[in-house]
């Protein structure tokens, strides 16, 4: 029978979205982090998303 194990007592795994002060921290603590370089689409400009998003249902 196999013996079931909490997920607290497994290694953690991050990947960090966001800034990547957050990862730095976690990688001080030796825990493995994946920073991921995202940005919201269109910079954020909610009227070029606007436009993007026309383009889209276009196709």
């Amino acid at each position: 029978m196999k013996k079931e194990t909490s997920p607290l007592q497994q290694p953690v795994e991050i990947i960090n979205i966001g800034l990547e002060s957050f990862a730095e921290d976690i990688k001080k603590m030796d825990i493995p982090v994946i920073q991921m370089d995202w940005r919201p689409p269109a910079g954020g400009n909610m009227r070029l998303l606007a436009l993007l998003d026309g383009l889209e249902e276009e196709a």
